[in-house]
This record gives structure tokens, C-alpha cells and sequence, in this order.
């Protein structure tokens, strides 16, 4: 996919809207819940907070995530639907994962949340799709988020680039604070159970001379992921992206934007060792072709996205 053409093919890019918090354990369940009862929940925030039983700036933030992980979405009216993952996942009887106790759950989220095609998460589209330094050092990604947004037409401040780039780090990387901290506000994010970004060092800023701390993507294998949400990914970009394709080039899987290889942090090895079982996990609607010179894969009809779910919490999965 030519990046150069992505901006032009989204709605907006969202810098906020999380009002400075990451996602809790019961907050998408619990919203799930009550989005299923009460469409117009969030037409009225103190009818949110009243539901939610929790302040102003949390239920908005409650109000992003759930559809950043696209559990619902919002409709005409202004109202909210569940969407068929947020019924899959937390429905009232059979829900495959009420409480997010799942890891796959957990790399669902942050897959949802990387691959917002029409509106994407700032932070998540760049970081995730086109951050090809090997270390992710705070002061420099947040110059060169300033850069970006300019690009996008959006002239936002420092401070506002910075509490959204702590957003996405946070979401990921513990607060590390101190043990007794009981606040809502110090509980960590789901998502650094993944162990997606690490911390490898500090060095000194060049803006203000103090230490900041480093990190890295994660980019080892990740037998986490297990073969049915990869492929359900695999199909997910393949719908979103290429979707009147009958073949994907394995660099497209690799290295394409919103792709499992770039979202995931995959190595080209990995993803090919997983490709070689595609006809088994896709009952050969997807096939794996690899000659000396060209690698592809090739889907022989439509896959239906509610097989794909129960697959990936199929007893034995």
C-alpha cells in the first residue's frame, strides 16, 4: 500500500479523546454491557456516569476504548451498537471472554487498536506502521510527531503530542509506581501483558540534559499469538486493505500498513513458518505459494469473521 496516499484515505487522525488514561480491566466489558441496554449511553455524559459509576473525564475516556477496540460503533443516530467481536466476546450467556482473562483478547485490543483505518489513534498508526528507528527515544518521537501532525495539517502543541505519546507507552509499558498506590490512576493497562515494548537503557536529552529512558519494540517470536487470531488478523487486513484481491504478496503480510508482520512486530521468518499451516487453519480457503522467486498467499473465497473468533477460543485452540 503507497503511504503516501494513507492520509488522504482516513476521516482524522485522533490525538485525543482518551482524556490522559489507559483502558482498565472492566471498563470495555462493563461499557459492552451496558451499550447492549442502552444505545443512547453516551448521548448524555451524566447518564454515562451514573451507569458507569465512574467521574466526568473517565467516562469519556470509557467511551473511547470501547470503540478503539471496536467492541461498537456508533451510529446514525448519534447512538451506540454492539459490534459482532463485543458480542463474541462479552455476550450475556455464552460470552468466549467476559473478563479479559484471555492473552488473545489482549492482542485483539491492541490489534484494534493499530488498525482503525477510517479515524486511526495517532499515536498507534505512526508508531506501529512507520516508526522504523531501532529504539524509541521520548523526546525524539515527539519532535517527530509535531513533524508528522504539521504534515496532516494538524499544529498541536507540545504538551498535548507528549500526554498522547505517554498514552500510547503506558498502554503498554507499567508506571512502575509505588506499591502502595492504590488510585485508579495507577493501575496499570492490560495491554503490558503483552510485553510488546521494553526498556533497554537510558540516555541524555538533548533539549534539557536530563536521562530519559529508551525502549524498543519487542520483536521476538511470539508463540502468544496463537495460529487462529493470526490468520483472523491475516483476513482482517486482507478485508480492510486488498479486499477485491484475490492474492497477497508476502511483503504486502510482512511489511504492508495495518499488516499482522507490522502490527504484531513479526520477523519475515516467523511469519513464513506460520503461513506454511494457513491451508489447515483456514480449511484451504487461504493457500500458501512459494516458489524461488515469489511468495504469496492466495484466499479462494470469502471468509466469515464470526468463524474466525470461535476458532481462536475453540477448546484446544
Amino acid at each position: 500500500m503507497n503511504l503516501s496516499n494513507f492520509g488522504a484515505k482516513v476521516k482524522a487522525l485522533r490525538f485525543t479523546g482518551h482524556e490522559t488514561f489507559t483502558f482498565r480491566y472492566p471498563w470495555l466489558p462493563k461499557a459492552v454491557k451496558e451499550i447492549r441496554d442502552k444505545p443512547d449511553l453516551f448521548k448524555d455524559i451524566d447518564n454515562a456516569i451514573v451507569h458507569l459509576g465512574v467521574g466526568k473525564q473517565m467516562a469519556s475516556a470509557i467511551k473511547f476504548w470501547v470503540e478503539a477496540a471496536k467492541f461498537v460503533k456508533k451510529t446514525e443516530k448519534g447512538e451506540f451498537e454492539v459490534e459482532l467481536l463485543g458480542e463474541k466476546l462479552f455476550g450475556d450467556n455464552n460470552g468466549h471472554d467476559p473478563y479479559l482473562e484471555d492473552i488473545q483478547t489482549l492482542w485483539l485490543i491492541h490489534w484494534n487498536f493499530s488498525t482503525h483505518h477510517k479515524s486511526p489513534i495517532f499515536a498507534w498508526n505512526f508508531l506501529m506502521n512507520q516508526w522504523q528507528e531501532p529504539e524509541i527515544f521520548p523526546p525524539f518521537v515527539i519532535q517527530r510527531f509535531k513533524k508528522e501532525a504539521v504534515s496532516k495539517g494538524r499544529n498541536l502543541s507540545l504538551a498535548t503530542l507528549k500526554q498522547h505519546f505517554n498514552i500510547f507507552l503506558h498502554t503498554y509499558v507499567p508506571t512502575r509506581g509505588k506499591k502502595v498506590a492504590v488510585l485508579e490512576d495507577n493501575l496499570d493497562c492490560p495491554l503490558i501483558e503483552l510485553d510488546l515494548i521494553r526498556q533497554v537503557g537510558e540516555r541524555v536529552a538533548d533539549n534539557n540534559g536530563k536521562r530519559e529512558p529508551i525502549y524498543i519494540f519487542n520483536r521476538e517470536p511470539k508463540s502468544q499469538i496463537s495460529q487462529q487470531l493470526f490468520f483472523f488478523c491475516l483476513n482482517d487486513f486482507w478485508e480492510t486493505y486488498h479486499s477485491k484481491e484475490k492474492s497477497l504478496q508476502f511483503r504486502q503480510i510482512a511489511s504492508g500498513h495495518g499488516s499482522p508482520g507490522q502490527i504484531f512486530k513479526l520477523s519475515e521468518e516467523e511469519i513464513r513458518n506460520r503461513l506454511e499451516d494457513i491451508e489447515k487453519f483456514t480449511d484451504s480457503t487461504m493457500t500458501f505459494r512459494e516458489s524461488v522467486n515469489h511468495r504469496q498467499v492466495e484466499k479462494s473465497k470469502g471468509i466469515e469473521p464470526e468463524k474466525l473468533i470461535d476458532a481462536i477460543y475453540a477448546e484446544g485452540a
